[in-house]
């Protein structure tokens, strides 16, 4: 499979709407790839459900339907959101054709196991935890995330090869506890400070941009907004226990 379009769309997708664009953006590029090509043209007749099953668009999209579902109905904060993120990557006229298959896909129940192993099978691990990142932010749309939508996230998470320490370090950037900022640093909320100024270095090194050796522009701006979380963490940690 090409690649060139898939590249052009996380370009124009970064410049549009940032990290989240770019993943977007690459995702739908290479499905246009694959659509456009004779073997992948479809018949009038032919639903979304027909489509090929290496189609990284149509994944995307039955992962946001499953989360938008996840709590009995799909929100309009949910959907807005969605809209702005895929109008903001690929334009108005891409945009509403996604749209209209994401509707359809909302209706039905959608296969969420098969989907998520699908992409823990094609896509590296950064990238995951990217799209992760993204059914996050889609869940907390309406300004709460439930018990239903975490239990999802953390199958999909689970299927997708997301470590369970990384899961929780993401699960804590949304979802605030007592405990978040260690969850986040991924340290017990008994460490002492070189413990914690030990852990804060390790997610520093792992997410700050300028230390990801042999990364795109793209994947480093992604993490940009994890180190901020991490870099907060640790700061309301030392504030709250008195270190200098």
């Amino acid at each position: 499979m090409k690649i060139s379009i898939a590249i052009i769309g996380a370009v124009i997708g970064l410049i549009s709407g940032g990290p989240i664009g770019a993943v977007v953006g690459f995702l739908i590029g290479m499905y246009i790839e694959y659509a456009g090509s004779e073997d992948a043209q479809p018949r009038p007749e032919q639903t979304y459900r027909q489509a090929p099953p290496t189609d990284f668009s149509r994944h995307l999209l039955i992962l946001i339907a499953a989360v938008m579902n996840a709590d009995g109905s799909a929100m309009r904060s949910e959907l807005e959101l969605v809209k702005r993120m895929l109008v903001r990557t690929y334009g108005e006229q891409r945009a509403a054709h996604l749209l209209l298959i994401l509707r359809e896909m909302l209706k039905e129940k959608q296969e969420v196991t098969f989907v998520s192993r699908q992409i823990r099978g094609e896509m590296a691990y950064s990238q995951r935890l990217e799209l992760l990142h993204i059914l996050f932010r889609i869940s907390r749309a309406d300004s709460d995330i439930n018990p239903s939508e975490l239990q999802l996230l953390q199958h999909i998470a689970s299927q997708m090869g997301i470590t369970t320490p990384d899961f929780l370090s993401l699960r804590a950037m949304f979802v605030s506890s007592p405990d978040s900022d260690y969850k986040i640093l991924d340290v017990n909320t008994n460490a002492d400070e070189e413990e914690v100024k030990k852990a804060y270095r390790k997610m520093a090194m792992r997410f700050h941009p300028d230390r990801l050796l042999g990364l795109s522009d793209n994947e480093k701006k992604a993490a940009e907004e994890k180190f901020l979380s991490v870099q907060k963490a640790y700061e309301n940690i030392k504030r709250k226990r008195g270190w200098s």
